[in-house]
């Protein structure tokens, strides 16, 4: 493909700093720390000038590799010491959480790292024994709850008004009391008098990014998302759910554009098509088909696949009805899709190990062509670049895609702003509520 013209917002990268098994090496080496990996990737997605670090968090026990086995805001907290740009974007659920403390939470890191901060709002489809004794409440409850509490978050970050601190002519600063307000929130599922004692935050607000395709999600999102962090497989997916979200969000009075769209890339690279090739049949040469299986009835909300061939498509009456379905209902609306479309068990098997996500094969070249047709098609903004921790897939992402990105003009080569805000280019917060 050409180069394209610079005039838009130019692509956003990502790269994720959590979920490595090698957390777990490092446990029992007094000689290393945990977060060990998480720095030497930090710095080189900073020297890469790559705009964010992404830190994924679940709250059980083996629901996905490793994932979890760092509590977030704390690994990106102490990122921030070590780099002074890239973004730091926490995943941290609204269902377990109250909003005065995720408002304490992200203004602190947002301060420590001069207005880096970002926070990736989901509700949790795992976790619940460890909070209490309770079921996993529905999606439309958590969806519920996560709006009420983003609701939250945002006037407490808010009732600093401007001018609240001022500078005293000596370097230390002039407080008006009078211009930090309780915000007097009596809802559904909180209540809070505030005002945050946490002062306002270099950015205002941290970016706010949200995970969740389901009908729900797809409201809080274009509620409240500046960024959403989407599955979606094929460019059909893409533009069909970047059309839906953007015509609510516009409902809703947001501004042009939001939220802006961040898909996960799943790349297998070769330097020749000869040797994708070979790295695609080798991954399907080690797949554990029965291992598969479980995690395929997992993406299918639980149903029972252990009779079915392999070379068989799954029968209608056996998958589920998708408004049944207590987690991970996006998932399951993907998966079940492919079923019907007559994909078979072994074919949604391998499917299934991206997850959802958007999987392509190639070189760095052809792997550009095909973010290239995203970036054009309007349905995406901000792409995640796995692999910085693995030596091979490092060299192909920092020496081949990236680069031939950046020659197409796709991919900025450098950081254009102070805050990550500024660096996203997103239109300005709307202005406050009170005087």
């Amino acid at each position: 493909m050409s180069s394209v013209p610079g005039a838009r917002r130019t692509l956003k990268t990502v790269t994720g700093v959590s979920g490595s098994p090698e957390v777990y090496a490092a446990a029992i080496d007094p000689g290393r720390s945990t977060l060990a990996d998480a720095v030497e990737v930090a710095r080189l997605a900073e020297a890469h000038k790559i705009d964010a670090l992404f830190a994924a968090d679940l709250l059980s026990f083996g629901a996905q590799g490793a994932i979890g086995a760092q509590e977030p805001l704390i690994v990106l907290s102490a990122l921030s010491a070590v780099t002074s740009h890239v973004g730091l974007i926490a995943t941290v659920t609204t269902t377990f959480h109250h909003p005065f403390n995720l408002a304490r939470l992200f203004g602190t890191l947002d301060h420590v790292s001069n207005g880096r901060a970002a926070w990736n709002a989901v509700t949790s489809s795992v976790g619940e024994e460890n909070y209490g004794a309770g079921d996993l409440p529905s999606p439309e409850e958590r969806y519920a709850r996560a709006a009420e509490s983003i609701a939250v978050v945002n006037a407490l970050f808010d009732s600093w008004r401007p001018g609240a601190l001022s500078p005293d002519g000596h370097g230390g600063a002039v407080l008006d009391a009078g211009r930090v307000r309780p915000i007097d929130h009596a809802g559904r599922y909180f209540t809070v008098r505030g005002p945050l004692n946490i002062p306002a935050l270099p950015q205002r607000r941290p970016v706010q990014f949200q995970a969740g395709q389901s009908e729900a999600g797809i409201e809080l999102g274009a509620r409240f998302a500046e960024v959403v962090f989407t599955s979606l497989p094929t460019l059909e997916d893409a533009v069909t759910y970047a059309k839906r979200i953007r015509a609510r969000a516009t409902e809703l009075g947001r501004a042009d554009g939001l939220p802006l769209i961040m898909s996960s890339l799943h790349a297998t690279y070769g330097a020749t098509e000869a040797e994708v090739r070979r790295a695609v049949r080798e991954q399907r040469e080690a797949t554990d088909f029965e291992a598969g299986r479980a995690r395929l009835a997992d993406m299918l909300g639980g149903i029972d696949l252990a009779e079915l061939p392999l070379d068989r498509s799954i029968p209608e009456h056996v998958l589920p009805d998708v408004r049944t379905i207590n987690r991970r209902r996006g998932r399951v609306e993907i998966f079940s899709r492919f079923a019907r479309q007559g994909k078979t068990l072994r074919e949604l098997i391998l499917a299934a190990k991206d997850t959802g996500h958007w999987a392509v094969a190639g070189t760095p070249e052809q792997i550009a062509d095909a973010v290239q047709e995203r970036y054009t098609a309007g349905v995406l903004d901000v792409l995640t670049l796995g692999g910085l921790d693995q030596p091979r897939s490092r060299e192909f992402v920092l020496d081949g895609l990236l680069p031939e990105l950046r020659r197409r003009r796709i991919v900025g080569a450098d950081y254009v702003g102070d805050t990550f805000r500024d660096n996203l280019e997103l239109p300005p917060l709307p202005p406050h509520d009170l005087p």
